[in-house]
């Protein structure tokens, strides 16, 4: 009888989160016309706060979220901020399914951040798949052609910068602080940041729009909590590359709701994207066997 636990529940709950963000993003896309960029952002953190807290009180102590490091939390919720706000500018002018193979790339910047923030050593074929995954961003991005080089899909590469130097602060925060603190305090300084700024522009909410806002703190609250279960249960090498069956459901959602499909020229900058960020993920699977063996 084999009695290594199985990877399955981890498998199928970053599948889960996967797709919940997804939707989630769907979500965020349907407002992005109808509100300002920081209003959008706001509305996903205000609409996720309260299933995430009622999680955050029956997993811990309500003594622990105080017990923080304030200062990477706040970094991190400035991060979120810029994060959310370029994320929900570009998806006004391109699909979803474009979006995602932009911020594709965000996982080969966390590892080049990782050197000189974190002190890791990244090997020569580690740093050739991160320049390769950089070309698939220009491909998809064309500067030089009328693709998507507008001030939206820059607006989405900035945000997967922002997204990279915040998983930074969570390998870092990781060490000290719980995933409930850190989930509830990024909603928390998301919703008062960006509502700050969003509050001159402030746009009434319309009442068709509510059951999109709902669906957006739903489904946004349980990604959160099954992508925290994912990886307490798994692997990071395991269930990490699933993060890249999001482009199937970005495809799927642009189809069914705005009736669009990327062009070639995106789907080969994608290929090489992901390719290139498997390719990283195996290399840092083997550097960490190589450090523990």
């Amino acid at each position: 009888m084999d009695s290594r636990p199985s990877h399955l529940p981890a498998i199928t709950l970053m599948l889960v989160a996967v797709a919940l963000f997804a939707l989630m993003d769907a979500g965020l896309k349907l407002l992005s016309p109808h509100y300002p960029p920081l209003q959008v952002a706001t509305l996903r953190g205000l609409s996720s706060l309260p299933l995430v807290l009622v999680w955050v009180l029956c997993t811990v102590r309500p003594q622990a979220l105080l017990r923080v490091h304030w200062p990477l939390h706040l970094l991190r919720g400035a991060l979120g901020i810029g994060m959310m706000f370029g994320f929900v500018y570009g998806l006004r002018t391109m699909p979803l399914s474009t979006a995602y193979a932009i911020t594709f790339i965000a996982p080969m910047l966390v590892t080049a951040m990782a050197v000189p923030f974190l002190g890791e050593k990244v090997g020569p074929r580690r740093w050739t798949a991160i320049v390769i995954g950089l070309v698939g961003v220009l491909v998809v991005l064309r500067p030089t052609g009328q693709g998507m080089a507008t001030l939206g899909g820059l607006a989405i590469l900035i945000a997967a910068v922002c997204y990279a130097a915040s998983a930074i602060t969570v390998r870092l925060l990781a060490q000290r602080d719980s995933s409930q603190s850190m989930v509830f305090w990024f909603l928390i300084l998301l919703s008062l940041g960006a509502g700050a700024m969003a509050a001159p522009d402030w746009r009434p909410l319309q009442s068709g729009d509510l059951w999109v806002i709902a669906g957006v703190g739903v489904s946004g609250s349980l990604a959160q909590v099954a992508l925290t279960e994912a990886f307490r249960r798994g692997e990071a090498s395991l269930i990490a590359p699933l993060e890249y069956s999001a482009l199937v459901w970005g495809v799927c959602l642009d189809l069914a709701l705005w009736h669009v499909l990327p062009d070639g020229v995106t789907w080969i900058g994608a290929g090489i994207i992901v390719a290139s960020g498997l390719y990283l993920l195996r290399r840092e699977k083997v550097h960490a066997e190589a450090e523990h063996p």
